[in-house]
């Protein structure tokens, strides 16, 4: 079936179109009936019967006679000046890389400064863990109950209250606290994605999610620049006041930032959804859709129990160990590049922690202007994985880019068993790193595409909460398990990457080229059933 296809029931025409697919209706003058003209599209009608009452057929969306929806409005609108803008203030929030980054440089300056022994100076990056995985869900529970933007803005001014207050702790204990209310904080800035991907037309959303990526990693990069240039003068205080200035800079443009208008549709709240859309149509100089807006309010939001229905509970348990191993993988390789590059190779590991555990924890090193460059070598890698992960997630679909990152990690990981030289082992570091976290932006692009509007948020905060265990595990293989095997260590990477890959080919739905589903209430993929006694402002099951 191709193109716009009548149904006659009940002796009135109603026409239909796929869903995810962009059209705009006008009014014929003679007729009265609406014509949908899609370029390069067959508009050739085939009639098909339904007896009264029949539900619309799977494949076709929303009647475009007298309504439209959100994701209509949406796709006829398309992307545009209004986009770019929020392409930029999201981003701002996603930059928190910095506080995540500022731990592997505030680490040995405190372990030094303040003489505190190793256990303490894990506790620093733990306790930021703790934070998030104990909010991630929260935030998300809040963003869906209470809309996208207000979630969105208290946890980025609470995670810039904190960022900055910890410049002024006084001692240990302080900062302790301070960070992991800085984690508490960040757990709920992935909902900027959220926000986002509710305004993206179906055919840029995979490549524009992507690159707000791209500001997590300048974000790194950043953080890295600017210790270079404020340790040796102004010292770690100062770093962690500076590093809150992309928050900053948010909270002085989120005035600007609109509601989503899919949760105030799902909220009942029509004439706020209206004007956002008729806002956004005119900052990008499009044409709103004709019609009604059809508002299908669903009052039960931000339930956990809706995450684990029959159609979503695979899909649910799935992401979790996707969401787990991306983070376990990610930031395990990141404390294994360290130790690889100072021993040399896989072969000297071993004799070089046996070296170190004849040292006292107190002992010290700062880090030097090679450290620097190293840790910005590494971030770098960032980069090539969003343009990796840009070129195939459209070609090849959200599940397989997954699976193929995660088999290309755990393959990385397994080379890694050979004495390479240094030279080899960088270019497999870098091979690795570019690709874990091109999983994770694919991750990023395929939740908030597979939940419902009712439990978008939830999904990705509760998504994002394990990949937060997976970050606190990690450190106990990547260093308690290296100490005893280096060969073990990587075995556990491998595998579970391995796991992870045949996790993401199992997934039930595959979310290119669909749109994205509003209620909780109805079958994935099905927007509308047919309307028969119904009115459109119902919300049918």
């Amino acid at each position: 079936l191709e193109g716009s296809i009548p149904v006659f029931c009940a002796s009135r025409v109603v026409k239909f179109r796929r869903t995810g697919e962009s059209s705009r209706s006008e009014e014929d003058g003679i007729s009265g009936e609406h014509e949908v003209q899609i370029e390069g599209v067959r508009t050739e009608l085939e009639p098909v019967e339904l007896e009264d009452g029949a539900a619309v057929p799977k494949e076709f969306a929303n009647p475009t006679d007298d309504t439209f929806m959100v994701e209509d409005a949406v796709e006829a609108i398309g992307f545009g000046k209004f986009q770019w803008k929020l392409s930029v203030i999201t981003g701002l929030a996603w930059a928190n890389a910095m506080e995540m980054m500022i731990l592997s440089i505030l680490a040995p300056q405190l372990h030094c400064e303040w003489r505190l022994p190793s256990w303490q100076v894990a506790l620093l990056t733990s306790v930021v863990f703790v934070g998030m995985m104990s909010s991630s869900t929260l935030w998300g529970n809040i963003s869906d109950q209470y809309g996208r933007k207000t979630g969105l803005k208290i946890s980025v001014l609470w995670t810039l209250y904190y960022g900055i207050l910890s410049g002024f702790a006084p001692i240990y204990s302080w900062i302790l606290v301070l960070r992991g209310l800085v984690g508490f904080g960040i757990g709920g800035v992935p909902q900027s994605v959220t926000l986002y991907a509710e305004f993206l037309p179906m055919k840029a959303r995979a490549k524009c999610i992507l690159l707000i990526e791209v500001f997590w990693a300048l974000g790194t990069v950043f953080e890295v620049l600017l210790a270079v240039v404020v340790m040796p003068t102004l010292g770690w205080r100062w770093l962690l006041i500076l590093s809150a200035l992309p928050l900053l800079l948010f909270a002085g443009l989120c005035f600007w930032l609109p509601e989503s208008a899919r949760y105030d549709v799902l909220s009942g709240n029509q004439e706020k959804a209206l004007a956002t859309l008729k806002r956004i149509a005119t900052e990008n100089g499009a044409p709103m859709p004709l019609g009604k807006l059809v508002v299908s309010r669903q009052e039960d939001r931000g339930k956990m129990r809706d995450l684990f229905t029959p159609h979503f509970r695979w899909t649910t348990l799935l992401l979790w160990f996707i969401w787990f191993s991306n983070a376990f993988s990610y930031y395990g390789l990141v404390l294994l590049t360290t130790e690889l590059f100072q021993a040399g190779d896989v072969c000297s590991i071993s004799s070089r922690r046996q070296e170190v555990k004849a040292k006292c924890s107190l002992t010290c090193e700062y880090l030097t202007e090679e450290d620097y460059t190293d840790l910005l070598w590494t971030t770098l890698s960032e980069f090539p994985g969003v343009l990796v992960t840009l070129w195939i997630i459209d070609r090849i679909g959200r599940k397989k880019t997954m699976a193929l990152s995660f088999l290309v990690f755990s393959f990385c990981s397994l080379l890694l068993f050979l004495c390479v030289g240094r030279n080899v082992l960088t270019v497999l570091l870098f091979i690795a790193r570019a690709f874990i976290s091109g999983g994770f932006q694919a991750a990023y692009v395929y939740t908030p595409e597979v939940y419902p509007t009712a439990t978008r948020a939830l999904g990705l905060g509760s998504c994002s909460g394990m990949a937060r265990v997976g970050a606190l595990i990690t450190p106990f293989i990547a260093q308690v398990m290296l100490e005893s095997s280096v060969y073990l260590t990587l075995l556990v990477y491998s595998g579970c990457c391995l796991l992870a890959a045949l996790a993401s080919c199992f997934l039930p739905i595959e979310t290119k080229g669909r749109g994205l589903q509003e209620s909780s209430h109805k079958e994935w993929g099905q927007e509308m059933v047919g309307r028969g006694s119904h009115s459109p402002g119902e919300s049918q099951e």
